[in-house]
């Protein structure tokens, strides 16, 4: 899939190119310009689609495009409409190179992907489920991946998880990717939606 990136800020270009510094993109001057894309990833920020944001993510989804909306100050309202409409990512327009990588593998595999403290916010929003539920699904994991994914369902990172239990923030990864393929689920949202 090809890389396209749109904005009415040329700060944010040079800082979305110095992230993307070693994938082939293209960068296109006006809105009208990605009418035309197809079968591509598209980032964009959101001040420079908001007008028509509805409209654009629509024509996205239709021609098979992958749409990243990066925003200045990301806000879950806001990540819910754009992800309602048929975006594919939400996150901070500013955020750090390996974010916007994360974003990029995500949408190439036709995955949804949301800044991780917006990822935590949903988790806290999330509705209770019974706690004997969750006792059996959490019983065909390790004492440690248990903890992990304890932490996980109350919407911690994995830095914050790994201050916590005294261990790496790797280590925390390797324990919540053995846990999300244990039951079957593709992230720590997953994950969520199923303890909670």
């Amino acid at each position: 899939m090809s890389i396209i990136l749109y904005s009415d800020d040329i700060n944010l270009l040079a800082h979305w190119e110095k992230a993307l510094e070693n994938e082939t993109y293209k960068s296109v001057d006006e809105l009208y310009q990605l009418e035309d894309i197809e079968n591509s990833i598209i980032i964009t920020d959101y001040e420079s689609c908001k007008r028509d944001c509805e409209k654009f993510l629509k024509v996205s989804r239709e021609r098979d495009n992958r749409v990243l909306v990066l925003d200045r100050v990301p806000e879950l309202n806001r990540a819910k409409r754009v992800l309602k409409f048929g975006a594919f990512g939400y996150g901070n327009a500013l955020m750090r190179p390996h974010f916007i990588l994360s974003a990029l593998d995500a949408l190439r595999e036709g995955m949804i992907w949301l800044y991780p403290e917006l990822t935590s916010q949903l988790i806290l929003e999330l509705p209770e489920s019974e706690e004997k539920n969750n006792e059996i699904m959490l019983q065909k994991l390790t004492p440690r991946e248990k903890e992990v994914a304890l932490l996980l369902k109350e919407g911690l990172t994995y830095n914050e998880i790994a201050e916590r239990l005294d261990i790496s923030a790797r280590t925390v990864k390797a324990h919540a990717q053995a846990t999300y393929h244990k039951l079957d689920v593709k992230d720590r949202l997953g994950l969520a939606l199923l303890l909670k």
